[in-house]
Order: C-alpha cells, then structure tokens, then sequence
C-alpha cells in the first residue's frame, strides 16, 4: 500500500500545480453546481490530472467532480481512491490559501490511507496504516525522491503532545449554531478555551498534528471531504467518531453524506 500512497502523493503535487496555475491567473469563473456548490476550472484541471495518475492502477474512484457509481456498483468495491480534487472552494474564489487536494486510499470501507497537500504553501500530509501520518514542508525541494526517503525528511505526528490551551478547531466558512454550543459546552468545562478558524481538510490536520484538541462538524460534509483528513488523523493517533464520541464513521455508503463527527486527540474527554 506504501507504493499506493507514493503514486498518490504524485498526483496530488502534480493536481496542485494545475491549481495554482487558475489561482494566480488574473481572473476564471465560478459556477454554481446543483448543491449550491462553487466549481471552478481549477476543479476539473485538479480532477483530470489526478484521474490521469491514478488510472493505471486500476483501482476505482469516486471523485466529487466525476458521475457517482451506483450504490449496487460501488457496494463491492474493497478498494478504492476517493478523491476530492479541491477541497475548499470558497477559500479558493476568497484567495486566502485554505484549500487541499485530498487523495484517499479506501479498504472495506475504512481509510487506511491518505493525502493532503497545500499547493499555497507546499505543505504536504500522509499517511498509511503501517507506517502512521507524517507532515513536510516545502515539498517542492525534494523532487523525485521514493516515499521511504520522504519518510525520512518528514515529521511524524503528531508533532505537538499537549496544548497550554484547550484549542478547537472550527470551520471558517460553516460556523453554525450548534457548534457555537459546543464550543460554550467545552469552555464550561476547560475554562480558557482558543477557537481557531480554518478552511477545508486543514482542521483535521490541526488536530493530527497537535495544533488543536478537538474539531467538532456539525454540519454537512461529503465522505470525499474528510476521508484523506480521517486517515491522517487515525494514524496520528486520534480518534474520528460521529458525533456520539463512538461510532467511527463509515465510507461508500449509499448516501455519501457524512453524519455530524468529532475529531479529537486520544486524550481529550469530551
């Protein structure tokens, strides 16, 4: 699976240049898809190329940006990508550098491996099951390198243990009601809580990394938006349940929405 991963993280560097190349163009259009959703060609350039990659593994995808399998088709796929070509379109038209591609590895419904990278700041997450989640800087300098000596120049998260803080992480564009509550429920608790804001797959890297303690989602996501952040955050040791703090959360289900779920650290008591 190791090899899997190396090919994907290809694909995610490569999806990212396409990216860049619409984000710093002086102008592209935003369509409005029928969830009232933005897409931009930046969406389908990440898609295509990332497609382009992957194909010759002959493993299936399911991408945000592709026809959806039907459920009879996909309920017997073991393995597959599922792919979110980039995640965090609003930040994306907004230009503040939120956005991701994420690349997941699915097997019997369960991520066992994962990609994110940031093509603003080249910072680049993965993981895999054996080997746990690792995040690197400036991956444009180590060029062509195999994925065991990429092993090597990263940092294995978590990179931070323990916050001074209670820190949550909270969506910068879905900040609603009811995670209001549960921020007052945690600063009943903890007394000085910090809320930090952030758009895309990049709240769950926070708590991976140790950045944050907790990111509750009580709002709608997509299994393609968290299934690249639900690995890394796995093997980085936390825990990714629904909402109850138990139940981990499921892929290729039929309705590929995702209940509400909670990232935390394995130390955290909610």
């Amino acid at each position: 699976m190791i090899k899997y991963i190396e090919i994907a993280i290809k694909a995610a560097i490569l999806a990212g240049k396409e990216i860049l190349t619409v984000y710093n163009s002086s102008n592209f259009e935003v369509e409005i898809k029928l969830d009232n959703s933005p897409l931009t060609i930046a969406d389908k350039r990440s898609n295509t190329k990332i497609f382009e990659i992957l194909a010759d593994l002959k493993i299936p995808i399911l991408s945000e940006e592709t026809e959806i399998p039907d459920f009879n088709i996909r309920k017997n796929w073991q393995l597959y990508w599922c792919i979110d070509p980039l995640d965090g379109t609003k930040e994306f038209i907004k230009r503040n550098g939120e956005f991701t591609v994420n690349i997941a590895l699915i097997e019997n419904n369960i991520p066992i491996g994962g990609v994110i990278y940031v093509p603003v700041t080249q910072e680049l997450y993965f993981a895999e099951k054996n080997i746990g989640s690792f995040k690197i800087n400036n991956i444009s300098e180590f060029n062509n390198i195999s994925i065991l000596e990429l092993i090597e120049k990263s940092d294995k998260l978590p990179l931070i243990t323990n916050t001074q803080v209670f820190t949550i992480v909270a969506s910068r564009s879905h900040l609603n009601e009811e995670t209001s509550k549960f921020i007052s429920e945690m600063e009943a608790k903890y007394g000085n809580v910090n809320t930090i804001s952030i758009g895309s797959s990049l709240k769950l890297c926070m708590v991976a990394e140790g950045k944050a303690n907790i990111y509750p989602r009580f709002a709608p996501t997509m299994e393609w938006d968290t299934a690249a952040g639900t690995a890394i955050a796995l093997y980085a040791n936390c825990k990714v349940t629904q909402s109850d703090g138990k139940t981990s959360l499921k892929y290729n289900k039929e309705n590929l929405l995702n209940p509400w779920f909670i990232v935390q650290q394995n130390t955290v008591n909610k």
